[in-house]
């Protein structure tokens, strides 16, 4: 009895390897809206609907955007190493586009974005809803907040 006790204590004490985070939570359509602001003081109301799609490591973001005045159209392709985030991006509407690099929480997607323009990604999210904020330098267009319910 002893020596099937021990395996079973062995295997009790094994801690098991913490998961690391995944696009999952993002799959799927998105709706919402918010507001951008211009570097000249201008903001206006957005209507948005954004679209996540990938598997395993990889993830694409697609997000238009549009108010009487303006449309911004994003879109990324991403790839995660663990909690790290390598891709590349584009804003079809001002036609723009770089690289992007960042971290991934469960909860939590970062990037830092690089190219025809410098600025940061942020999109905080659960199953049921998210938050993105977009900040740009060197642009007319300086920031974009949304919030977003699934579809």
């Amino acid at each position: 009895m002893a020596a099937l006790a021990a395996p079973i204590m062995t295997i009790g004490l094994v801690s098991p390897c913490a998961a690391e985070p995944t696009f999952s939570p993002l799959l799927g359509s998105w709706a919402g809206g918010g507001m951008y602001k211009l570097q000249d003081g201008t903001s206006e109301r957005l209507k948005c609907d954004a679209y996540y799609t990938g598997s395993g490591s990889q993830l694409g973001i697609a997000v238009r955007c549009s108010s009487p005045n303006n449309k911004i159209e994003l879109r990324s392709k991403i790839s995660a190493n663990g909690t790290s985030l390598s891709g590349n991006w584009e804003e079809r509407t001002y036609n723009a586009g770089g690289e992007a690099k960042g971290t991934l929480t469960d909860s939590k997607l970062a990037l830092a974005i690089v190219g025809g323009v410098t600025g940061s990604m942020t999109i905080t999210y659960d199953q049921t809803k998210q938050n993105v904020a977009i900040a740009t330098e060197g642009t007319p267009l300086q920031s974009v907040t949304i919030s977003l319910s699934r579809k």
